[in-house]
């Protein structure tokens, strides 16, 4: 699968390790895979491949990431 990519170093999104539980929602709505479960909680894995759709911050039943789309 071909990784797509915006600008470097320049996304808002935020991950807070201690409220993530380890749903996984996040990798499910994510279209660029931006997100692993690794020791039962969510990592960002590949922050430059996020387009700051939001779709993993409105998913997130634990508030845990935040992204200002748009």
């Amino acid at each position: 699968m071909k990784k797509f990519y915006y600008l470097k170093n320049v996304t808002t999104l935020t991950l807070d390790k201690e409220k993530c539980k380890g749903c996984g929602m996040c990798m499910t709505v994510c279209p660029h895979g931006v997100f692993e479960l690794i020791k039962g909680k969510a990592e960002i894995i590949d922050r430059d491949a996020c387009m700051e759709c939001g779709a993993c911050a409105l998913n997130c039943p634990f508030t845990a990431i935040g992204v200002k789309s748009g």
